[in-house]
């Protein structure tokens, strides 16, 4: 099924639907939303599939999906989600079309990936199911590469703070008072 197979990567294409629905509000005319992916699809220009009233799905654009050996520790966390998913990165209509078309710009399996586009707020992250092809493919990417890293506690050196004590002044000053104290002012006139 891959597309391409590389020794530390394999990516296969994946079709987007795009769900458009009518707005709630009077700013919002449409409501655009990430509802299937199509693994092996052709590409497409926002192909019309159906339409049901007011929304109708597309075959909006079709992607490569990669999966790379370093990121394996990612896909193993998504497969172990009750729904494992896919995710459809879109940015706000850029180009000002009337029909307010989102641009896809990415589709992932590392949900690691999608969080950091989803921190930066320019961008909407849309989880899709994944098909069961695309499962199958995950998870036997991740069986071949994925070394679980087991955990290593860090170990404290010998040294005893316990036994002296920093912070303290400095020793080169002699005090017989406590080091603790809190400072005094000098006023003019020896007030204090």
């Amino acid at each position: 099924m891959p597309a391409i197979v590389y020794p530390d990567a394999q990516s296969i294409a994946l079709g987007v639907v795009m769900r458009r629905a009518p707005g709630v509000t009077a700013w919002v005319k449409w409501v655009w939303r990430a509802s299937a992916v199509l693994p092996g699809a052709a590409q497409a220009d926002w192909k019309l599939l159906r339409e049901e009233g007011k929304a109708a799905e597309y075959h909006a654009t079709t992607r490569d999906v990669w999966l790379y050996v370093s990121d394996t520790e990612a896909y193993a966390h998504e497969l172990q989600a009750a729904v494992p998913s896919v995710y459809v990165i879109l940015r706000p209509d850029t180009a000002g079309r009337a029909s307010g078309k989102p641009d896809i710009l990415t589709v992932t399996a590392s949900p690691y990936e999608a969080q950091d586009y989803s921190d930066s707020g320019e961008e909407q992250v849309e989880r899709v199911a994944m098909p069961p092809a695309v499962l199958g493919w995950v998870q036997a990417f991740v069986a071949q590469h994925h070394a679980e890293e087991s955990f290593v506690k860090r170990r404290r050196d010998k040294l005893r703070t316990d036994k002296w004590q920093a912070g303290i002044g400095d020793a080169r000053i002699s005090q017989t008072a406590d080091v603790y104290r809190a400072p005094m002012s000098r006023l003019p006139g020896g007030d204090t």
